[in-house]
């Protein structure tokens, strides 16, 4: 069996994301940019962190991708009082049989939606790292493998504090990318408005494509070119990130590998088996903003992760060919 060209990989890999992309827009309204990073995040293995206020669709997306790709989904609302294993689930002993048996939590899902996950505690949100990294969660002292794919949508209100707990770093540089929302434009939210006049578009949503086919795509990633510049590129800009002095925390090769990856899978969706420099530009925001630390001093003189970002973006020149 000879195994099929790159370009019919590109071509299936577009062609799965122009459905999905035209079934989730039938529930929100112009979020084109945003539904390409989940599927971005969907098909390179990573997951989203989506920062904004209350109110804006952020269940609703995660709902209609889930629904979209025929895929279960689940979601948690995180409180202070949220425990690890009400996220992994827990070990119940049955008497009539004399034994434990695993009742499996929401993160046996294939999208879950973590709500307000910095209302949960340090402790709980600690039991998310092993199930984002290894796609697997301990329970016991027995490791039990998550279903794939595997995204998790985790929100986050970026104007109300009180009674949070920040992400640690070492979680933050787990998601693989961070978007936010926004309000809709006028026409928009017109068009909101006329959509949802009777019965909510998710009710009558209904699968695309089958979500059995994500594994198969996410090694399609693999596939699309990227020249030896574009890699000389995203080093030297890990470089000039981690050398530029208002930043305490800059990029890690995590973060190198995320956006390399993100550029292959920004190529496919496009249509393309290789990558643009401007691909790399594009999403060097939503891949990177939420892992640079800028120190207090700078914050001072009101820099911000952003502000240094686009600043370096701007100055580490682009490959010509």
């Amino acid at each position: 069996m000879t195994l099929p060209s790159t370009s019919t990989d590109v071509r299936a890999l577009a062609e799965f994301a122009g459905r999905v992309r035209a079934n989730v827009a039938r529930v929100i309204v112009g979020k084109g940019e945003a539904i390409d990073l989940l599927l971005i995040a969907l098909l390179c293995g990573g997951h989203v962190l989506i920062e904004d206020v209350p109110g804006v669709g952020k269940t609703m997306l995660a709902r209609a991708l889930a629904v979209s790709l025929g895929l279960s989904f689940r979601r948690v609302q995180c409180t202070p009082d949220l425990l690890p294993n009400d996220l992994t689930g827990v070990s119940v002993y049955r008497p009539h049989e004399a034994r434990f048996v695993f009742q499996p939590g929401p993160l046996f899902s294939h999208v879950v939606l973590v709500d307000e996950i910095n209302r949960a505690t340090p402790r709980t949100q600690s039991a998310l790292l092993e199930a984002m990294g290894e796609g697997q969660v301990s329970v016991d002292g027995v490791t039990h493998v998550l279903p794939q794919p595997f995204l998790v949508l985790a929100t986050q209100n970026p104007v109300e504090f009180e009674g949070t707990f920040p992400l640690p770093e070492a979680q933050l540089d787990r998601f693989f990318l961070r978007i936010r929302l926004g309000y809709p434009s006028p026409a928009e939210e017109v068009q909101m408005l006329t959509a949802l006049a009777g019965e909510h578009p998710i009710t009558n949503l209904t699968a695309v494509v089958a979500g059995e086919q994500v594994p198969t795509l996410q090694r399609a990633i693999y596939q699309v070119r990227v020249a030896p510049s574009l890699r000389e590129y995203l080093v030297r800009l890990a470089q000039e990130l981690r050398a530029h002095p208002d930043l305490a925390l800059a990029m890690s090769p995590r973060a190198t590998l995320a956006l390399f990856r993100a550029g292959q899978a920004w190529a496919a969706l496009a249509g393309r088996d290789y990558v643009l420099p401007d691909d790399y530009k594009a999403l060097a925001g939503p891949v990177l903003g939420h892992r640079l630390l800028v120190r207090p001093a700078a914050a001072l003189r009101g820099r911000t992760a952003e502000d240094v970002l686009a600043e370096v973006v701007a100055r580490v020149e682009l490959p010509l060919e």
